[in-house]
């Protein structure tokens, strides 16, 4: 396995290219031409990665039909953008490796059901966990989850995308590390909130805590498991996305937690915060399955303006009390 495509040029897709590159050939999708310019001349993504060095190596194209000589394609487009791009490329055998984080919010489909219904040819692996994009690109050490029900597909990407600083653990669940790449994105919109409305650390650390336990009970019955939901791809990703203004969603959640208007703060962005999307396709999931998730209810009311932050704080704050383990 050396030549590795990547479907979307925002700044993950950017990053797991210059990962790709270290390792062999990798040639890099982008909707924009000024962005496959920039990375082919000067060897930088201006519009979604400014400031990160890439590898030289890094061929950007514009036309997907040129990546039907690869040997392994990481999709990185935005969930909601993830059917109709695959559907875009010509059908294959091509090893598939999804590495966006959402539910498909037409159909409530995890990414892997998406690319079944789509490509049902394709193996599929699923890459999740705590990974900055501008810190990836720049080397800085991480550790991921790389699951694939296929041992031997994962053992093969592994082996090509391991990096000293970016080190794959390798998994079968794959429902599990795309569970938890989805509900904590919502998650971090909550604990932005807890920031801009100035809760304090303590009750940024509960929320975390809190709604770990309802990623789990989530993730439990929609059938992951439970050590998947502990590991990189769920609680890892959740500290990280949970503790940082790097987080799209985390920013997301900041401003709406300083009484900025869902609506605005959406049309603000030029990058995607998958949450947003995510969080009321969740809710009725866990409606459906008759899982309590009371974090990604109030994410919910706050996204949709029908409630302020005070009245889901105090409606949160307000719940019964109950055993720690519920």
């Amino acid at each position: 396995m050396n030549r590795i495509g990547i479907i979307g040029a925002g700044a993950w897709g950017t990053a797991l290219a210059q990962v790709a590159a270290a390792g062999g050939e990798a040639m890099i999708w982008a909707r924009e031409a000024e962005v496959v310019d920039s990375i082919n001349r000067q060897h930088e993504n201006l519009l979604f990665l400014p400031g990160a060095r890439l590898d030289p190596a890094i061929v950007a194209i514009g036309d997907l039909e040129a990546m039907t000589g690869c040997d392994a394609l990481l999709v990185v487009t935005p969930a909601q953008h993830m059917r109709a791009v695959l559907s875009m490329l010509p059908q294959s055998a091509t090893p598939l490796v999804l590495c966006a984080k959402g539910i498909e919010e037409s159909s409530g489909l995890l990414m892997h059901e998406v690319a079944r219904d789509v490509r049902p040819a394709a193996p599929l692996a699923i890459l999740s966990g705590p990974s900055f994009a501008h810190e990836v690109a720049a080397g800085l050490p991480t550790a991921v989850t790389l699951a694939a029900e296929d041992q031997q597909l994962g053992e093969a990407l592994r082996h090509r995308l391991a990096r000293p600083g970016f080190r794959p653990y390798l998994s079968d669940d794959v429902a599990g590390a795309e569970i938890g790449g989805a509900v904590k994105n919502v998650l971090a919109i909550a604990s932005g909130v807890v920031e801009g409305r100035g809760l304090g650390q303590n009750a940024r650390a509960a929320l975390i805590s809190r709604g770990f336990a309802e990623m789990t009970r989530f993730g439990l019955a929609r059938g992951a498991r439970a050590e998947t939901l502990a590991g990189l791809s769920g609680l890892g990703d959740l500290v990280l996305t949970c503790s940082s203004a790097s987080s799209r969603n985390f920013s997301l959640g900041k401003g709406l937690g300083e009484g900025r208007k869902a609506a605005q703060l959406l049309a603000d962005r030029r990058t995607v915060a998958e949450g947003a999307f995510t969080a009321p396709v969740l809710h009725r999931a866990a409606a459906a399955a008759g899982v309590d998730m009371p974090i990604v209810a109030a994410v919910c009311a706050l996204l949709a303006d029908e409630a302020t932050v005070d009245e889901v704080v105090e409606e949160l704050l307000s719940r019964p009390l109950r055993h720690e383990g519920v």
